[in-house]
């Protein structure tokens, strides 16, 4: 009986297959009587080797090897001979619930009446996680959205959370400080597990800030309360310019961390329309119409 080890591979682009057999010849000539080759006879003169001689198992040990790690190469290399790409897992950034707004979390809403995290001018979420607070925003714009906590309704002084989109299309989330009009980024960054995305021309964030923060100047405690100052604009290689409006909103009264609401803020279109004086004007104009002149 002749044991025979057998491989088959095939060859991309080529019909032919290539076939690699190795007989143990000297078991068959000891259980069949043939006589050993001159080359076996002489090896067997020169060191006495039988089958069972170390270096004749290393030659067939190496002889696998190489047709092993060939094979490994036409697999898993492509025609060109580089390593097919394999990109890492990536967690798809989960969308904003507002289901949750005023229930498991508080939410600001400014824009359209009836807007959500997609549609709205400016949003943001906040809840408490352990001793972190998360927190979410999404604008509609290509560049940067923040927010700012003050305690005064008024720009300057603040501390300041924000969410830029860079050239290379990543959202990253900075740390600023609001001197008077302008805000300068704060290399201590309190942020953790960040993630972000732009995506219909909106950049949406999702980040985790610690509860309570040593006291310092350009950092605030969040267990208090603050007015919350709301802003977002362009941005120019990842670093923010000027906000899209004039006079950025901030929520009408301070803001508690424990408390959830669901506060929606009109923007500047839907406040015109919405002032007493100019529902007086509409009720008085239309009167004037019906009515006719005498």
């Amino acid at each position: 009986m002749t044991n025979v080890v057998f491989y088959c591979i095939s060859v991309k682009n080529n019909a032919a297959m290539i076939f690699v057999l190795w007989p143990l010849l000297i078991q068959a000539s000891e259980w069949r009587g043939v006589a050993p080759s001159p080359t076996d006879e002489g090896a067997l003169r020169s060191g006495h080797r039988d089958h069972g001689d170390p270096g004749h198992h290393e030659h067939h040990k190496d002889s696998y090897n190489t047709f092993a790690s060939e094979f490994l190469e036409s697999k898993y290399l492509s025609d060109d001979g580089y390593p097919f790409p394999t990109a890492p897992p990536v967690d798809p950034f989960a969308r904003i619930k507002v289901s949750d707004c005023g229930v498991t979390k508080g939410c600001i809403r400014y824009g359209k009446p009836g807007c959500d995290a997609e549609t709205c001018d400016y949003f943001l979420s906040y809840r408490r996680i352990g001793t972190d607070v998360e927190y979410e925003m999404s604008a509609d714009t290509d560049g940067w959205v923040a927010v700012g906590f003050s305690s005064d309704k008024k720009m300057g002084g603040d501390d300041v959370m924000g969410c830029v989109h860079d050239d290379n299309g990543r959202v990253r989330i900075h740390h600023f400080y609001n001197v008077g009009q302008w805000a300068k980024e704060i290399k201590r960054n309190p942020a953790r597990d960040e993630e972000g995305i732009f995506d219909n021309n909106r950049v949406t964030c999702r980040f985790k800030r610690p509860l309570y923060v040593p006291r310092e100047e350009t950092l605030v405690d969040l267990h208090l309360s603050w007015y919350y100052l709301f802003a977002w604009g362009p941005a120019i290689q990842g670093s923010i310019t000027r906000h899209d409006i004039d006079s950025p909103p901030v929520s009408d009264r301070m803001v508690s961390i424990y408390k959830y609401e669901d506060i929606f803020m009109p923007s500047t279109a839907y406040q015109t329309f919405n002032s007493p004086l100019c529902l007086l004007l509409i009720v008085a104009l239309t009167f004037y119409l019906l009515m006719g002149t005498p």
